[in-house]
């Protein structure tokens, strides 16, 4: 079996490659609708992204052709998303967004949501699930905001900020997996993982 992870983030590769799996890893980018539906919950937008992700990746993967008899892919799909209040914020459109993001986080506690799915392209079994971390922002002053955004690690994140990079100079303290907030737990991914006999440890 090989795992295919559905992202173009560099973020989320370097993760799964530094669990050490004995498994040939593909990467594909699916293209993906992220619309969502105004109702949905936090979790529920993760998930169903995750798995939108993970299905057109299985598409894309029938329709290049897998030779017959050659084994089924496991695919990996995931989203994260920061809320705010119940508000979701996405990633900054420019610098004046990004300042904005962080001048509402700075001071205060937010959510960050990742979700992860898996299906087996052997039996088409799928498997999703998320997990919520908390994260406490240091009060930030307008010129530190600004000096953050001139470095342009915001403008890719979801909102505006990389807890991995620099950016963990913004934060106070998380309550929660930390990975999770990078963009994939690993925590989680390994469950996941366990339920299509691939043990991380």
């Amino acid at each position: 079996m090989q795992l295919v992870l559905a992202s173009s983030s560099p973020r989320r590769q370097a993760l799964i490659h530094s669990l050490g799996l004995k498994l040939p890893i593909r990467i594909v980018s699916p293209e993906v609708d992220e619309q969502v539906e105004a109702d949905w919950a936090p979790r529920q937008i993760v998930e169903q992204l995750s798995l939108r992700k993970a299905r057109a990746s299985s598409r894309q993967i029938a329709q290049s052709g897998q030779a017959a008899g050659e084994a089924p892919s496991l695919i990996v799909g995931a989203d994260t998303i920061v809320v705010l209040d119940g508000e979701v914020m996405g990633k900054p459109v420019d610098e004046a967004d990004a300042k904005r993001m962080l001048g509402r986080l700075q001071g205060r506690a937010h959510e960050v949501y990742s979700g992860i799915a898996c299906i087996n392209t052997g039996d088409g079994r799928e498997v999703v699930a998320s997990r919520m971390t908390q994260v406490w922002m240091k009060p930030m002053a307008a010129d530190r905001i600004a000096r953050y955004v001139a470095s342009g690690e915001p403008m890719d994140k979801a909102g505006s900020y990389a807890i991995q990079g620099i950016g963990a100079a913004l934060v106070n303290r998380i309550d929660g997996c930390y990975f999770n907030v990078v963009g994939m737990s690993l925590s989680l991914l390994s469950e996941l993982l366990s339920e299509f006999q691939v043990e991380v440890i």
